[in-house]
């Protein structure tokens, strides 16, 4: 008995499985926030989306071209949706009150972990390594959305690590981490696996490495020492108070993006928003190279 027809193609067979498999991939990753399901899943929508489109043009005979081409042209027209889209919400950022560079504050309630095994396993591996909590703050992105974020420093005091909490759809949290030592001349070496979307620059005595796809804090960790074991540096003891150096790289960060033309001076936001339109540009770019690829850009 034959349940394949002869004349069937490979779309034919495929199709209905890649529809599953990007159902199952959008329920797992609404449960989980993972970057690298996320990557999969876009992909995976993207290619079904062109397989779907053109099988159906082509079996309905709405365009008298190869199956191919009409693939290339839907997965071109997804290309394009998407971009436009991109620079709808980018402009909504620019002209919205939503802080980029928020001000974080000392969280009253203090420290709130998500009850969820990967959460509670960091929680055991800092408490091993002698981690201390020194600091629990949360920053106001609008009414009912914080960024909140822990701050842990090492029995040596000569490194810091910062742990952000950051609220998805559905309910979900991604938790990234920043991992910075400071040196003797005030430089820092910064390791993170940070993966929203920023495009701007950042100051030129911050020595960054951007790692989004490395979502496993040990081997971060293990990155970020080896750097600091390979520089000829000096490191010092962190004896900033942790709300103050925090907000105050923020401000480091806006004044170097306004100088550097990525956001507007702050007297013509008003008229243009906060973002120029070559910052606009870069955060259009490294938005598809986080979606696509897990990869950040660092200026």
């Amino acid at each position: 008995m034959e349940f394949i027809p002869e004349d069937a193609h490979w779309y034919d067979i495929i199709l209905p499985f890649m529809l599953a498999g990007t159902l199952i991939l959008t329920y797992v990753n609404g449960r989980r926030a993972s970057i690298l399901v996320s990557i999969v899943n876009r992909w995976l929508r993207w290619i079904t989306f062109a397989t779907a489109a053109a099988y159906l043009s082509f079996a309905g005979e709405f365009f008298v071209k190869p199956f191919w081409v009409l693939f290339a042209v839907f997965f071109l027209f997804w290309f394009l949706v998407e971009t436009i889209y991109h620079w709808l919400a980018i402009k909504a950022l620019s002209n919205s009150t939503v802080p980029l560079f928020p001000d974080f504050k000392e969280n009253p309630q203090g420290e709130e972990w998500p009850a969820q095994k990967r959460f509670l396993t960091i929680r055991k591996w800092l408490k091993k390594e002698s981690y201390r909590s020194i600091a629990s703050l949360r920053a106001e992105l609008m009414p009912g959305i914080n960024l909140r974020m822990h701050v842990f420093q090492s029995d040596s005091n000569k490194t810091r690590i910062q742990i952000l909490f950051i609220p998805q759809r559905h309910g979900a949290v991604s938790m990234c981490y920043t991992i910075l030592s400071q040196t003797v001349d005030g430089s820092r070496y910064v390791t993170d696996n940070t993966f929203l979307p920023f495009g701007g620059f950042y100051p030129e005595n911050w020595f960054l490495e951007r790692r989004p796809l490395t979502r496993n804090f040990s081997r971060l960790f293990k990155s970020h020492k080896k750097r600091i074991e390979n520089t000829k540096e000096v490191f010092v003891d962190w004896d900033e108070e942790v709300v103050d150096d925090v907000n105050q790289q923020q401000k480091m960060l806006e004044k170097v993006n306004t100088d550097m033309g990525f956001l507007f001076p702050i007297h013509q936001r008003e008229e243009y928003g906060k973002i120029t339109w070559e910052g606009r540009y870069r955060v259009w770019k490294e938005i598809w190279m986080l979606n696509y690829f897990g990869k950040a850009f660092t200026y």
